[in-house]
């Protein structure tokens, strides 16, 4: 008895193929989000036969030419990272999309919810509860200054001049400015 092999992706767990064929299915351009060990990745992307093509795609190590002097994988980071891909695919024309988180499990109130409220709060019409978005609170980083005032840790060594409530709006500033 011949057995089939299971696509690469597949067997290296990489790709849910019963999920992405509805996601394409939709016909609307894919919100793809990913987390990496040191940035949040939101790309749009259309589906392709020889692959799929990338329209727009941000990342949050663009934030620094924003003003953005802190961590590029936390919460208000990826929110930002969010508004800035929403506001060039706005104006690109891009209207919809859906989001696709890949093998990620989204958590309720997490980074990829905090990337697709960015894109969201940018104009990009993507179909969600608000009841998955992270607080205000915690998107504008206050969180973050809360805990770093109490902590002696050396990793908020970047914060500790830093007021993070101060330097994420005027980095959402120029973001929801520049043409």
């Amino acid at each position: 008895m011949i057995t089939a092999m299971q696509f690469t992706r597949k067997r290296k767990q990489e790709t849910n193929y019963r999920s992405r064929l509805k996601l394409l299915m939709s016909g609307k351009d894919r919100l793809v989000v990913r987390k990496t060990s040191g940035q949040i990745i939101v790309q749009l992307t259309k589906y392709d036969e020889k692959g799929d093509l990338v329209k727009i795609s941000a990342n949050s190590a663009q934030l620094k030419k924003y003003g953005w002097n802190l961590s590029l994988k936390n919460l208000p980071a990826a929110y930002l990272t969010g508004l800035l891909a929403g506001r060039l695919a706005v104006q690109k024309g891009i209207k919809e999309a859906v989001l696709d988180a890949g093998a990620n499990k989204p958590a309720k109130y997490g980074r990829i919810y905090a990337a697709l409220k960015g894109t969201a709060d940018a104009g990009l019409k993507v179909p969600c509860s608000q009841e998955i978005f992270p607080s205000e609170e915690r998107i504008g980083g206050q969180h973050i200054a809360k805990y770093m005032q109490s902590a002696q840790h050396p990793q908020f060594s970047t914060y500790k001049n830093s007021d993070v409530s101060k330097i994420f709006s005027s980095t959402k500033a120029k973001i929801l400015d520049k043409k």
